[in-house]
Parts: structure tokens; sequence; C-alpha cells
């Protein structure tokens, strides 16, 4: 009786404060090549960039020589932090793609939390993209 008292407690508290962290583990030398790729960043709201981070760009080709990109982001806080994200896509001129999936998506990210946003063009003459991050309030 006694332990579940302090599981409540413990979870109680855990709910009410919203210090959610989350623990991992991964390979100490991974295997696996991450093709990164030099970024241009453009920061307008400074209180999401010292909330959630950008880590590294990631890109790739995917199924029918489609651009495949994979953004990893890091929230630097102890709370879950809410925003939202959309890819715009380009062609080879530097043109911007109309595309179905242009709406931004709404994410969470718990405290300390490293996450990979990742994205496939829809039309195969996307040769590059813009990332558009906005805070959730």
């Amino acid at each position: 009786m006694k332990t579940f008292v302090i599981v409540s407690l413990a979870g109680v508290c855990t709910a009410f404060t919203g210090c959610t962290t989350i623990n991992t583990v991964e390979r100490a030398e991974p295997i696996a090549a991450r093709q990164m790729v030099s970024d241009q960043r453009v920061l307008t709201d400074n209180s999401l960039n010292r909330s959630v981070r950008i880590l590294g760009v990631n890109e790739s080709t995917g199924p029918g020589d489609h651009l495949k990109v994979q953004i990893e982001l890091q929230n630097t806080t102890r709370t879950t932090k809410g925003f939202s994200y959309k890819f715009e896509w380009f062609d080879a001129n530097g043109m911007l793609l109309r595309t179905p999936a242009s709406a931004f998506v709404p994410r969470q990210i718990e405290g300390k939390e490293s996450i990979f946003i990742t994205a496939v063009s829809p039309i195969a003459t996307a040769k590059d993209f813009r990332l558009k991050l906005i805070e959730s309030r």
C-alpha cells in the first residue's frame, strides 16, 4: 500500500509540474552515415529559437528520385513545447512549386527531447526545400 501511495504521488507531481523529459540510448559509434546539408537560417522568433533548436539537416533521394529531407530538432527546455511546421519545395530554377501539402502541421516535443521531421517532395522536379517553423501559442 505504501508503494502505491508513493508511485501515485510521483505521478500526480509529474502531471501537475509538466516536467517531462525523455531518456534515450543509441550506438556510441553509429554505422549509418548521414548526408548532412549546410543550411541558412532566418530567425525571427527568438522565443522559439531558444526552446526548439535545429540540430541538423539530412538529405537523400527517396522513391522515384523524389527529394527526401530530414530535420533534427531539440527541445532545450524541460517542458513540452508546441510548434507547427511546413515544407516548401523549389524546382532547379528556384521557383516555388505548388503542392497540396502546403499547410502547417502541428507537433509537440517533450522536454530535452530530440525528434526528426521527415518529408518527401510530392513532385519529382523538386530540387530544393525550405522548412518553416512557428511556435504554438
